[in-house]
């Protein structure tokens, strides 16, 4: 396996830590509303159980999951992309703890075809998307601080607000390497929002 690769859910024993950690009491609601979710939109990753779950306080909005089969999928920093690598990086430089997180997905379903390439989520994909974002709000007791990475998260601040008044919320360019490595004025923009949501956290009841 290359190097790259290794520690991420690439790697069959960190995949087969993260499917043995399905069902913690942390996460146990989340893949409920995510088996929920299949029903009607097909397939959708699991919140990753090494995250907060629940218990979080920050949450991490992306865009929707990338193209690609597996049997067992999660929404993670740990997936073997260029956008979770960047996520790990940018996260730990701001000392964010990872239990304090949870990364999901404006549209949480994978909207690409079999064997398609990665595209942007259609008008009527992100308003669906949205629809469905303020009943996984009401699972987070706990959530202090959202941040909406890119354009079609960002769009996501009218929901947030009203379903969770008061909520600090923050918007930061997307961390795929396509946006990061545009300008490295992107790179600053990340930083100086997740040190925002850090130093929001630090402050939190």
């Amino acid at each position: 396996m290359p190097s790259r690769l290794r520690g991420t859910l690439a790697d069959p024993a960190v995949l087969a830590g993260r499917a043995a950690a399905r069902g913690a009491p942390h996460v146990a609601a989340l893949e409920r509303f995510a088996a929920e979710l299949r029903t009607r939109h097909g397939e959708v990753p699991d919140a990753d159980p090494f995250d907060g779950g629940v218990d979080a306080r920050l949450l991490l909005l992306l865009e929707t999951p990338g193209p690609g089969a597996s049997p067992l999928r999660f929404v993670s920093r740990d997936n073997p992309t260029g956008t979770g690598a960047n996520i790990r990086r940018f996260t730990g430089d701001a000392g964010i703890a990872r239990a304090d997180t949870l990364v999901w997905n404006a549209v949480p379903w994978v909207i690409h075809a079999p064997g398609a390439r990665n595209r942007a989520p259609r008008r009527g994909e992100v308003a669906a998307g949205l629809a469905e974002l303020p009943a996984f709000l009401a699972l987070l007791p706990r959530l202090a601080v959202a941040v909406l990475a890119g354009r079609v998260a960002g769009g996501a601040r009218p929901v947030v607000e009203a379903a969770k008044p008061g909520l600090r919320v923050i918007e930061m360019p997307h961390a795929s390497p396509t946006i990061v490595c545009t300008s490295p004025a992107i790179p600053a923009r990340i930083r100086a929002a997740l040190a925002e949501a850090a130093a929001a956290l630090a402050t939190a009841p």
